[in-house]
């Protein structure tokens, strides 16, 4: 192989060792942008929360996820500048591998250039052409030296080429250089900010159990209002099945329009509001209460006050009820599914409406402590389902 087509090979199969990557550079920027977007998000909670000068497990659950999301920036980063080594790497190995291929090339570019000026001398060149023992052989001679001459001048080409990516190469490694080093700075900013939220948080922690009796206090008040809350939608659903019973009765047939839909959308819905989850489905321990446990029957998505809540999936209203201590909730049937909407201040829609994907059904209240949390449910006739396994991640 020559020289000149080893470093053109080498350009070939560059682009096949970045689809190697795992990641593009461009989708690390791309979920780094995520990243700052949700931080953003994230702060404008906090600040809702510290602004009422109150410590409390709203503003303890927005800082925890700000850590999150920190940890999550900075793990992009990372990502980024181990991208950039990668590519530094290889922009070193192709540097030298076509400083290698200039110097072969300028080797056989003066061997050339010393053979032509042998073959240029006048007596030579006759010599050369006159001593062919016929006229085809002739010819075939004064082709020779004409080919002979055009490969000397693709061999200049060649090696303009060459140097012309070389330079190229050398300015890429540059920026990516520049680029690396400006990361770095930020990842040392990132950690430094990462550090005080976590001290913010210990400090907070501490505070709260000091008021281990009002946390208890204020959470048998909640699980008080939530039995209410639960008994509502228990007989809500209890009424819609049985509605929906009579009415297959009477057709004699089983109605359940909505439901193949709404299943094949699994792991695909949107969610219903913005914000992070700030209590998950199921059972799980008190942030601060030692031995306590809370159970969920769907999660609480923590959100920003007056904050729009939308319908995740098309559907029918058949339900808006006021709850003391919860707000309004509202719960729309997709057929054998439900899904129950909770805390909202104003409703936009009315029992019996049919209602569209992404429709806004109201906007959320916020308690005393600046907390706005919805609690968003999902059900399969009776049995409650975990929201998150039907929720696309954001």
């Amino acid at each position: 192989m020559t020289a000149g087509s080893k470093w053109l090979l080498i350009l070939l199969l560059l682009p096949l060792s970045l689809f190697g990557q795992k990641k593009t550079k461009a989708q690390l920027q791309r979920e780094k942008q995520e990243n700052l977007a949700k931080i953003k998000e994230v702060e404008k909670i906090l600040g809702e929360t510290a602004d009422k000068k109150e410590n409390s497990l709203g503003e303890l659950a927005a800082l925890s996820q700000r850590i999150i999301e920190q940890e999550k920036l900075i793990n992009s980063i990372k990502e980024e500048i181990t991208f950039l080594n990668s590519e530094i790497t290889e922009n070193n190995d192709i540097i030298v591998a076509l400083e290698e291929d200039l110097a072969k090339l300028k080797k056989e570019y003066a061997a050339m250039l010393f053979a032509a000026q042998k073959a240029n001398n006048s007596t030579t060149r006759l010599t050369f052409l006159f001593s062919a023992k016929s006229f085809d052989q002739l010819v075939m001679r004064l082709r020779y030296m004409e080919q002979y001459s055009e490969v000397r001048k693709l061999q200049v080409d060649q090696i303009g080429k060459v140097q012309d990516e070389l330079s190229g190469q050398v300015t890429r490694i540059e920026n990516q250089r520049a680029e690396k080093n400006q990361l770095l700075t930020d990842q040392v900013s990132e950690n430094n900010n990462l550090a005080d939220l976590k001290k913010k948080e210990q400090s907070l922690v501490k505070t709260l159990e000091k008021q281990e009796k009002k946390l208890k206090k204020d959470l048998e008040q909640t699980k008080k209002t939530l039995a209410v809350l639960d008994k509502k939608i228990d007989e809500i659903i209890k009424e819609e099945i049985a509605r929906e019973a009579a009415l297959a009765a009477a057709s004699s047939k089983k109605t359940v329009e909505g439901s193949s839909s709404f299943e094949e959308s699994k792991n695909k819905l949107p969610w219903p509001v913005s914000g992070f989850i700030s209590q998950k489905f199921g059972t799980q321990r008190h942030p601060i209460l030692k031995n306590v446990e809370i159970n969920n029957e769907g999660v609480n998505i923590q959100t920003a006050q007056g904050e729009k809540v939308k319908a995740i999936f098309s559907g029918e209203v058949r339900a808006v009820a006021f709850t003391p201590g919860v707000g309004t909730t509202v719960l729309i049937k997709h057929g054998e599914y439900f899904t129950v909407y909770s805390g909202l201040k104003d409703v936009y829609v009315k029992i019996g409406q049919a209602v569209t994907f992404n429709q806004e059904l109201g906007s959320m209240s916020s308690n005393l402590d600046g907390v706005a949390e919805l609690k968003f449910r999902v059900y399969k006739n009776k049995t409650a389902l975990n929201p998150e396994l039907w929720l696309r991640t954001m």
